[in-house]
């Protein structure tokens, strides 16, 4: 589907007096503004286009519920105010994620790999807000206490995996959908438990935000099999991270690009 054609489409579905629609063609985006709330969204169409070719009517489902439930938080942070620290996790982004809000705000955020960067989360229930600075004051916190409490909090989420082995090689998925897949990333002691266990050589993957893949690589096909798979992982996400996969290995992420079998690593960051 063509994005101007998707653009129409979304329109439709949300209604043309709902929001002020922005489509910036050369980006390719979708600017959502709330007529009173003075705030507003950015929506990936070509993202959107591209799968609706693949799961049709599921595509616009799901976009459109996002973004219901975006504004819906945003009503709630303007009529209730925020919530606890209780309700802060870490999210992973890009490390070309933008850095700041569409209001010029700064994010908190810790670096994490040359590929990723952490930022941080209050959860609102459906939905959840990335945390600025100017948040900082509303929530009467530091950017420390935020960055420690959500650290705590991931460690609490569940764990629960399916596995897959395809030739000779073991891959393991979390797919929890709580918005906080990815995350897991970050609960050390669930790598170090998973490394115990793997026969071959570990890999970690987020190539979008709800979804973790732990692969336990044990020939060589097993990279190429990884390779397609955290791409097309990549290309259907609703927040893609990375298509990159990282090797784990004594409690350290080193980025690796798989080409024609071989595997290529990147300067060593700690996670």
């Amino acid at each position: 589907m063509e994005s101007t054609t998707m653009v129409d489409l979304l329109k439709q579905r949300l209604g043309v007096d709902t929001f002020i629609y922005t489509y910036d063609e050369k980006h390719d985006k979708l600017r959502l503004d709330h007529p009173t709330l003075n705030k507003g969204m950015d929506i990936a169409v070509g993202a959107v286009a591209s799968k609706y070719d693949t799961v049709k009517e599921q595509a616009i489902e799901e976009v459109v519920y996002t973004i219901a439930q975006t504004f819906a938080a945003m009503e709630k942070e303007a009529t209730q105010g925020f919530d606890s620290l209780a309700n802060v996790y870490p999210v992973i982004r890009a490390a070309s994620f933008a850095k700041a809000s569409k209001e010029g705000h700064t994010f908190i955020t810790t670096d994490h790999t040359a590929e990723t960067r952490i930022y941080y989360a209050l959860d609102l229930g459906t939905t959840y807000r990335l945390i600025d600075e100017q948040m900082l004051e509303k929530l009467q916190v530091t950017a420390q206490q935020v960055k420690e409490a959500a650290r705590f909090r991931v460690k609490s989420l569940p764990t629960t995996y399916k596995v897959d082995e395809v030739r000779g090689n073991l891959f393991y998925f979390v797919n929890v959908n709580d918005g906080y897949d990815a995350s897991r990333i970050l609960n050390d002691k669930f790598l170090a438990d998973m490394a115990a266990n793997v026969e071959g050589e570990m890999t970690v993957s987020v190539p979008h935000q709800d979804v973790l893949i732990i692969g336990d690589i044990r020939n060589e096909v097993g990279y190429d099999i990884l390779a397609q798979m955290t791409m097309h992982f990549f290309t259907v996400g609703m927040v893609p991270i990375t298509s990159l996969s990282f090797i784990y290995e004594d409690g350290k992420l080193e980025p690796i690009f798989i080409l024609a079998k071989n595997k290529v690593k990147e300067e060593n960051k700690d996670q």
